[in-house]
Order: structure tokens, then C-alpha cells, then sequence
């Protein structure tokens, strides 16, 4: 077996519906197939910076391809995930890094064996919820017998990204909470880290999916893509990176990572967005851990009784011993 070294591999439209295998087998070609298949079992291949485990999953010929040198974490748990709140109507909970939100729509097809090796924060809820109400933490709010509470996601954060999610219970509860994020009348406030020395500044632009690269990013096409603001502000130098908070007037895909990187100031992990358009990627000598966001605050209306709802989450350990490390 060859020593693997991290690389990353752009995704063209001749790859177009071509396999993750067959991809990985025409970019490495010293590598056997056997070997190709099992550094995807081995959980060492990421799509658009998401874990893949499926073999024969058909490209669409825009993804970043990522070959890791060392296998990732293995899944997170249900102990891994804090619930923050719970009633009827919705939950509150703390996603850890590396668990995906919700299931992207081409795996929505798999077993349910299948899923449990890759589990989403939607797929662990609804046991989650059941054994807290089973144990009688909010039990008039259970479910009817023999049926697991369902949830309905109303926003999403990236893999790599830790903090406050919120879930709907009911339909409701779910068209509310989706116009408030439609209205942008709910509150976030992340903390990231980001390369350089960051100023305290607004950006402002219209996102589009593919700003010529495959990749998402800014358009200066005036009727293209969706309006999108990010407020920054500097909380602590350190070092060649800054400790920044980032709240959103808006809730854009990638928003915070593509206008950090747009500035020269990618966020520390970043695997898709520190390579600015057409040029070499920029280099990354910080260490993190992962992808260094973290959804600190979440705030919303309740959708039945209409009471704002605020919630905190301190960074986790791996992002505060990674800080402690840089000061």
C-alpha cells in the first residue's frame, strides 16, 4: 500500500454520472481498484467536504473531491448531540462537528443498515427525543405509542460546523419557523477563525451556485443569484489569524466561508473555499482541527405561543484546545 498524502480533485463534466470509484481510479492510477474502494470504506473520502461512503455514488461533475491522509472521526452518537429544548412544537439541540444535518436527497433511497453507518442529526433525533420522553423529561409531549417523534428540518449547518440547530415537530411549527428564516426575523451569531488580520466590516453580495468553477461564490450580475450580508467583528488576534464573530442578516448556503474567502481571509479548515478563482489553493499552516465555525447563538419566535427564544453554545473542546494551542 502506497503512503497516502491529502490531495484534492475537481470534479469536470466529462465526470459527469461517472462513480466515486471510477473518479478516484482515473486520478489514481498507481492504486488498484481494491485499494480505491477501501480508502472510501476507510472514511477517508470527502465530496464538497462531506464524508462518502458509497462507492458508486454518481458525480455531477462540480464537486471538490477530497482524499484525506488519515481516516476521519468515526460517526457521532447519540450522546454526541445536546438538546437544548424540547416541547410539542420543536426541539433545540447542539450539533457536533462532522454529522451531517440532514440526508442529501440522493441518499434518501438507502436502507436503513445503510444509513446507520452515516447517520444524519435528522436520522439520531427521533430516538434521541423518544428515550428523553421515555424517561419522562417532557412526556405530554410524546409521540403516539409504537411511533418515533418526527422532525423537520428548517435550516441546515455544514458538516464541519459545530452549535444550535432547531427542528420542527409538527407542520405548523414548521411553516412558521420557515418563514422566519425566509424573513430573516430569527438570530445567529457565529464564532470562526479566519487567516489574516480581519477588520471589523459588512459584505454584501448576490451568491450564485457556480461562480465559474464549480464552485459558489459572488456574482456582480445585478438579477443573479440571492442577496446576501454578513456582519464581522473581530474578537482576538492571534497570531496570522483572527478570532471573528459573524452574525447574519441573511442565511445564504456557505455564506460566511465564501465572503470571508472573497476578502483573502478564508476560515482556518477550509477545504472548498481557500482557492480563489482560477488560482492556486491558499495555504493553510494553522492546524485545525476541522473547519473552524460554530454556531454560538440561535434566536426565534416561538411558532405557537410567539415567546423569543434565545440560546448559547460555547465553543466545544476541540476548537477551544485548538485556540489555546494558537495563543
Amino acid at each position: 500500500m502506497h503512503k497516502i498524502t491529502s490531495q484534492n480533485f475537481r470534479a469536470n463534466h466529462a465526470d459527469a454520472q461517472q462513480t466515486l470509484a471510477a473518479f478516484l481510479r482515473r486520478r489514481l492510477p498507481d492504486r488498484s481498484w481494491s485499494e480505491v474502494r477501501r480508502l472510501i470504506r476507510a472514511r477517508q473520502i470527502l465530496i464538497d467536504g462531506n464524508l462518502c461512503l458509497d462507492a458508486g455514488r454518481r458525480l455531477r461533475g462540480t464537486e471538490v473531491v477530497k482524499l484525506l491522509a488519515h481516516p476521519t472521526a468515526p460517526p457521532a452518537r447519540e450522546d454526541d448531540v445536546r438538546v437544548r429544548y424540547l416541547d410539542q412544537h420543536l426541539v433545540v439541540v447542539e450539533k457536533p462537528a462532522r454529522l451531517t444535518s440532514v440526508r442529501h436527497a440522493e441518499e434518501r433511497h438507502w436502507s436503513p443498515r445503510r444509513k446507520q453507518v452515516q447517520p444524519t442529526l435528522q436520522d439520531l433525533l427521533p430516538q434521541i427525543i423518544a428515550k428523553k420522553l421515555s424517561h419522562g423529561q417532557g412526556r405530554r409531549h410524546a409521540a403516539p405509542a409504537g411511533k418515533l417523534p418526527p422532525v423537520r428540518p428548517v435550516h441546515r449547518l455544514d458538516r464541519e460546523t459545530s452549535g444550535l440547530m432547531v427542528f420542527a415537530r409538527t407542520r405548523q411549527a414548521e411553516q412558521s419557523l420557515v418563514e422566519q428564516f425566509r424573513r430573516h426575523t430569527t438570530g445567529r451569531r457565529y464564532l470562526a477563525v479566519a487567516q489574516g488580520d480581519v477588520a471589523e466590516q459588512t459584505f454584501e453580495s448576490r451568491l450564485v451556485r457556480d461562480r465559474g468553477d464549480g464552485r459558489r461564490g459572488s456574482t456582480t450580475l445585478s438579477d443573479a443569484g440571492k442577496h446576501a450580508i454578513t456582519h464581522v467583528k473581530p474578537l482576538e488576534r492571534l497570531g496570522d489569524y483572527t478570532l471573528i464573530e459573524c452574525r447574519l442578516e441573511t442565511g445564504r448556503t456557505h455564506q460566511i466561508r465564501i465572503h470571508l474567502a472573497e476578502a483573502g481571509h478564508p476560515l482556518c479548515g477550509e477545504t472548498v473555499y481557500h482557492q480563489p478563482l482560477f488560482a492556486p489553493p491558499r495555504p493553510d499552516a494553522s492546524g485545525a482541527p476541522r473547519l473552524a465555525l460554530h454556531a454560538a447563538e440561535l434566536s426565534l419566535d416561538h411558532p405557537i405561543s410567539g415567546e423569543r427564544l434565545r440560546f448559547t453554545a460555547p465553543l466545544p473542546a476541540d476548537l477551544t484546545q485548538w485556540l489555546a494551542r494558537l495563543r
